[in-house]
């Protein structure tokens, strides 16, 4: 006749099953909701960002999500021009490192990947290494491989951003596949963490 099993052992082994349930899905939810990293596989964001890099993602930072969807709960701000983002591609859902040039309301403008916005050509200092002042900070922009395509004139929709990469001619975004709607951005790029393989800090 088989052993049964005290019916206090089953309870204690349910309890424990059930905290590391919890656990498990704590941290899966906190990773989803709070904060990831994104390892690098293109050149589209050179100079600031290189091949491999691994990039620490702030994925609150522009509001509280359902876990593993895009409906959110609570909106922060909103995504601002300069700002590296996260974002799924509209084309296949492929995840995207790319730069905020032009949010909800703007008339855009790019001519020989030089960007203009409401009018106003957004400044880029000369010299072999320009840098481009959007947003918060001035960062590198590549155009050895040439501007890429133009754009527009043409005006942004509401809750909608065009991005681009700094590697202007080698970059495969907004130009090609449009704005892109404000859910669909998985959080904000904060800072570059390992280069090379090697512990670094380089905001972004």
């Amino acid at each position: 006749m088989p052993r049964q099993v005290p019916r206090h052992h089953v309870r204690s082994w349910a309890r424990e099953a059930l905290r590391t349930l919890v656990l498990v899905a704590g941290v899966l939810g906190a990773r989803a909701t709070f904060a990831d990293q994104y390892t690098v596989p293109s050149g589209s964001m050179e100079p600031t960002v290189q091949v491999a890099d691994r990039v620490l993602v702030h994925k609150a930072a522009y509001g509280l999500r359902v876990p593993l969807s895009d409906v959110y709960l609570v909106r922060f701000a909103a995504p601002a021009r300069g700002d590296v983002v996260v974002l799924a591609s509209p084309e296949n859902g492929q995840v995207l490192l790319k730069r905020v040039v032009a949010v909800g309301g703007d008339r855009v403008q790019v001519r020989g990947g030089a960007l203009e916005l409401n009018g106003v050509p957004v400044p880029v200092s000369g010299g072999p290494a320009p840098r481009e002042q959007l947003g918060r900070r001035a960062h590198p922009l590549g155009l050895g491989h040439g501007g890429g395509p133009d754009l527009g004139p043409v005006t942004v929709p509401a809750d909608q951003v065009l991005v681009m990469g700094d590697n202007r001619g080698n970059s495969h975004d907004g130009r090609a596949f449009g704005f892109v709607p404000r859910r669909t951005i998985y959080g904000r790029g904060v800072g570059i963490f390992l280069r090379a393989g090697r512990p670094t800090w380089q905001p972004l």
